[in-house]
């Protein structure tokens, strides 16, 4: 299959394109740099210079794929809301491409906010946009099935990890470094999910296969880990006690705009995943890589 993926060099991106290229898939990938243009023909992709809002090299790209998959984002925390116009207006566009084909579409979100007290599952719905929750990822989705597009989203765990990582427990590393402690809210018995960015690349590939893919599919190896053992493991990596915070604390502590994200409950189940589509999570869990020491090297 000639697959179209964004992100290609990405964390997440790049582990999609050697699953496929694994699997005798041919790969084009959207890059943004020459550099990243090169790791992706040494791999034995063929690459796309261009950004998400070029919708000229995101229609060429969709034009000659038989599938996509869209795993770009641009991670700028300071312009949320409008990376998040960003995202939306590249799922349409790729979308629009796809229009009256059979050719699958997968579309990139996150769990955060979907469920409260409890592990998310597939059937959970996203908040309308707002605010507070500027992005639209699985609504463009859902607009685009509607339109009869092949569309569905793929759920990431709030810890995709593995070697490279560079998403929030690396932050959560930095930030324990510069105040010298790693800390948690409360008494840390909030859950966070995780999956290894490997076993993330196959449910991609798997989903892509699939004649009739859910619409939502959650990217889930553990449903939850307590966010106390999460910054014990940080600790211990980093030599630093490990101590509670108070919510009032925790603002000073993480940054304002990170602040919420160690205290939230942020588990997910992925039964209806694994069923669906016969994925079966090996690799490492988030504590185990914690345990190996390459998220400490300087």
């Amino acid at each position: 299959m000639r697959v179209f993926v964004t992100g290609a060099s990405g964390f997440v991106g790049s582990a999609v394109v050697a699953e496929l290229l694994s699997f005798g898939h041919e790969v084009r990938g959207l890059v943004r740099s020459a550099d990243a243009a090169a790791r992706l023909t040494q791999a034995g992709a063929h690459p796309l210079l261009g950004t998400l809002d070029d919708a000229r090299v995101l229609r060429a790209g969709a034009d000659w794929a038989e599938g996509v998959i869209h795993t770009a984002f641009h991670h700028d925390f300071s312009q949320f809301a409008q990376a998040c116009t960003l995202d939306q207006r590249a799922i349409e566009t790729l979308g629009e491409t796809l229009l009256g084909s059979e050719r699958p579409l997968l579309v990139t979100s996150g769990l955060a906010r979907l469920a409260q007290g409890r592990p998310a599952t597939e059937d959970d719905l996203p908040p309308p946009r707002s605010d507070a929750y500027p992005r639209v990822s699985e609504a463009a989705a859902q607009a685009l099935q509607a339109r009869g597009v092949r569309a569905a989203t793929v759920r990431l765990a709030p810890s995709v990890h593995g070697a490279g990582d560079h998403g929030f427990v690396p932050m959560l590393i930095q930030i324990a470094r510069q105040r010298g402690v790693s800390a948690y809210v409360g008494d840390g018995l909030n859950q966070w999910s995780a999956v290894h960015r490997l076993d993330a690349a196959r449910l991609y590939r798997l989903a892509l296969a699939s004649t009739s893919p859910a619409p939502r599919l959650h990217a889930v190896g553990e449903e939850g880990i307590p966010f106390r053992e999460i910054a014990e493991a940080i600790g211990r990596g980093l030599g630093l006690p490990t101590v509670s915070l108070s919510p009032q604390e925790a603002s000073g502590h993480f940054g304002a705009w990170f602040s919420h994200f160690p205290a939230a409950e942020l588990s997910g189940a992925s039964q209806a995943t694994r069923e669906r589509l016969g994925w079966s999570p090996s690799h490492p869990g988030l504590l185990e890589d914690l345990s190996e020491g390459f998220y400490f090297q300087a």
